[in-house]
């Protein structure tokens, strides 16, 4: 029997392309009639795919505002929920922080509960662009569950958050002291949310450890375009100044994976397919979307 999440925010389209969630937001769509999300899920279909036998990492792309963005009843059940249900289908954890403080708190606690069943279960941490010393101290709550840390710079785009918590747009030389200090104790960095030519010359000085390429799932105010129109031009400059590429926004399908592998993409990054499979079928939908996607797993 299928355990339905009621009140989510999604119609449930039959292929998740954008233009289901038009002016929802909050809600599971974005700005500017949804032009983004649209332009994300659209682009992949127009570039070749790499091999067929490709394996890639598929991660759970860092999410907050379960009640007001996905509809979940309950803040911190979503995400004991989400991580419970991608750490048992096998997929590799992030999660993010946002406003009040608990979302990033719950996210934390949600994976330290797995790791009472998968002891080495840790997440990707992305940090919005704080004060240098408010990143610093969220780093700390979450070393015992963190595996890498990165600074989320897109969300400087949430006009709202930046104006309520004071987000700052990040200078090479504050990423590039973050970096070394995280680097010191051991983690990786990674610069998120890489979508302009000054973010490229961000990565150009900074050289994080990870580039991860997104425009926040086409939910900020940014330049018109796809990330797999980005990883198109830039994707070769991009991973002379890294260690490992990663990219997210409207990968749907298998074949898309195969399209960001052919980047040079090492892990994709998925949101609303999660989000989705969770609430329309809680306790399988998950374990169904990696049935789905085992080709690439």
């Amino acid at each position: 029997m299928v355990d339905k999440i009621e009140g989510f925010k999604c119609r449930f389209c039959k292929i998740c392309n954008g233009h289901g969630c038009v002016g929802m937001m909050p809600g599971m769509g974005g700005p500017n009639m949804s032009c983004n999300f649209i332009a994300n899920c659209r682009a992949w279909k127009k570039y070749e795919p790499l091999e067929s036998d490709v394996k890639m990492n598929v991660r759970l792309a860092p999410m907050t505002g379960a009640v007001e963005n996905v509809g979940y009843p309950d803040e911190r059940r979503f995400y004991f929920d989400l991580i419970k249900a991608c750490a048992d289908a096998g997929f590799a954890l992030s999660i993010g922080d946002g406003c009040p403080d608990f979302k990033l708190q719950y996210g934390i606690e949600a994976v330290d509960d797995v790791r009472r069943v998968y002891q080495n279960a840790k997440a990707a941490v992305f940090i919005k662009p704080y004060a240098d010393e408010k990143i610093l101290e969220r780093c700390g709550w979450a070393f015992h569950v963190a595996e890498a840390f990165g600074i989320d710079i897109d969300s400087y785009n949430i006009i709202t958050m930046r104006n309520q918590v004071h987000l700052e747009k990040k200078t090479a030389g504050q990423l590039g002291r973050i970096k070394k200090e995280l680097n010191a104790k051991g983690f990786r960095f990674i610069i998120k949310g890489v979508f302009t030519e000054d973010d490229l010359e961000l990565v150009r000085e900074v050289k994080p450890d990870v580039v991860y390429v997104s425009n926040h799932g086409g939910r900020v105010e940014t330049r018109k375009g796809s990330t797999a129109g980005f990883l198109s031009t830039y994707s070769k400059e991009l991973l002379s100044s890294c260690g490992e590429l990663w990219a997210d926004g409207g990968i749907r399908t298998v074949r898309d994976i195969q399209v960001a592998a052919s980047f040079g993409v090492s892990t994709v990054l998925l949101g609303r397919p999660f989000a989705s499979a969770l609430c329309k079928d809680k306790e399988h939908g998950i374990e169904r979307l990696a049935k789905k996607l085992s080709a690439v797993l």
